[in-house]
């Protein structure tokens, strides 16, 4: 769950998916990239980009909700709780200092890390008051009893809202049949239980353990010079414990069979997900695996999928599929949302494209047209500062090549339609799919329902 920053005017970092740094492709000038470690230890990737007088800054930890532990939802919950009081600062007295300067501020966390961005203008004094409270907030949170109540509340709440999602509830259930007892099961938001359970003692010592230099990535976007990016970054750890790093997350075992759950809800459509473990970041079937799927139901109406179950069937209105790649293997996932009465055809359409695609991989044609929109897409997918710095972030946090942008072109072209079929038939299994079916229950039924 991110954490909603709205009233403070502050932004949450975006989430960055495979098609983040995959339909980046490669600069005709790939920005430098400059990094090295502060005193702390911190590590710090670089961008000087002197056309506007700003800065934007991404600090990463390796803090997501595969670290909760028995707390589902502790992760995010420390994220939330650090615009709401830090140093001698309340929530108000936090958003009126970077409202004042014209800055963004914001936290969230996924499975894999909590990231706070900052962005600011680089003139004084508005710089050093947006950079004084992104230190503080990250090293010296108070987690006030009455702000964890009000963060309970509303995280409450988002739960409750939840529930009335088809869709969430069915990718909930999913990543519990995909993963299993590992960290990755469970949802980044908690569950009532857990949120209900946290105390302020947990966020103290979640913090205490996971907001460390060592176990911090510092990504750096802006209008500055190599010397006033190192004072930056050090400035921004310096009231952070050395630390050290935290042992690699367990690895994620594949599934044995194939897994369904049918969860009945009161609506007229029907929600499909299906899925399976898939692939980890820096993965060497990574390319292939993301030119494979952009053709398999990734590229939107011009996916297989969508050419097999929305214009030759008219069965729904979207379709999807993509990897989500994390420090170890992500998920596999598919999905769309159908009427209740065809759900099972709309089901088995969508599982034998997925089989016909691995049994006989992408003609040249549809692999040509893919590459040129991967390739062709790139400079609207790193057009700002904003864009690099996440770019950055996913490159020092996965510990992936410097490089990665300037050679993505010429991965990307030499992935063959051989090479898909491969990886495809290796990595995934039609037959050992876990398939979580969302609806049954018709709208008629759930106003009876309520009714009662």
């Amino acid at each position: 769950m991110c954490t909603d920053t709205r009233r403070f005017g502050l932004w949450p970092s975006a989430l960055v998916l495979i098609g983040a740094l995959g339909s980046s492709g490669a600069l005709q000038a790939a920005p430098e990239i400059q990094t090295w470690q502060t005193a702390s230890g911190a590590r710090v990737l670089f961008v000087a980009s002197p056309e506007l007088p700003m800065v934007d800054v991404n600090l990463v930890f390796d803090a997501g909700s595969a670290r909760d532990g028995e707390r589902s939802g502790l992760a995010s919950m420390t994220a939330g709780m650090l615009t709401q009081g830090a140093g001698d600062w309340d929530a108000d007295a936090i958003a009126a200092r970077i409202e004042d300067v014209g800055a963004k501020l914001g936290a969230s966390a996924d499975r894999d890390k909590t990231s706070v961005s900052l962005r600011t203008l680089t003139r004084q004094p508005a710089m050093d008051t947006a950079v004084e409270t992104l230190a503080t907030l990250v090293s010296a949170p108070t987690f006030a009893d009455a702000d964890l109540e009000r963060e309970r509340r509303n995280r409450l709440i988002a739960l409750r809202q939840d529930e009335e999602s088809p869709r969430t509830v069915g990718q909930k259930a999913l990543y519990r049949k995909i993963f299993g007892n590992h960290p990755y099961a469970a949802d980044p938001s908690g569950s009532a239980e857990t949120v209900t359970s946290i105390t302020r003692d947990d966020l103290v010592d979640f913090h205490r353990r996971h907001y460390t230099a060592a176990n911090a990535v510092v990504a750096i976007v802006g209008a500055l010079d190599r010397a006033q990016a190192e004072a930056l970054a050090d400035r921004i750890t310096a009231g952070l414990p050395k630390g050290e790093r935290l042992a690699p997350l367990p690895g994620v075992a594949g599934l044995d069979a194939a897994v369904t759950e049918q969860i009945t809800f009161p609506s007229s459509q029907t929600t499909v997900v299906a899925g399976q473990p898939g692939m980890r970041r820096g993965d060497p079937d990574y390319f292939t695996l993301y030119v494979g799927n952009h053709i398999l139901g990734g590229s939107g109406l011009v996916s297989l999928l969508m050419e097999e179950i929305r214009e030759k069937r008219g069965l729904s209105y979207s379709t999807y599929s993509y990897f989500l790649p994390l420090a170890q293997p992500g998920p596999f996932l598919m999905g769309l949302q159908t009427k209740n009465d065809q759900a099972d055809q709309a089901r088995e359409v969508m599982l034998d494209t997925l089989r016909r695609f691995i049994a006989s991989g992408p003609s040249e044609a549809e692999l040509t047209a893919a590459k040129k929109n991967i390739t062709g897409g790139f400079p609207l997918r790193i057009a700002s500062n904003s864009d690099i710095v996440g770019y950055l972030a996913v490159i020092g946090f996965y510990n992936l090549p410097l490089d990665y942008l300037d050679r993505f072109t010429d991965r990307i072209e030499a992935v063959t339609a051989e090479q898909i079929k491969d990886a495809f038939s290796r990595r995934l299994d039609p037959d050992r799919l876990a398939i979580v079916v969302v609806g049954g229950g018709s709208e008629q039924t759930a106003r009876a329902g309520g009714e009662d």
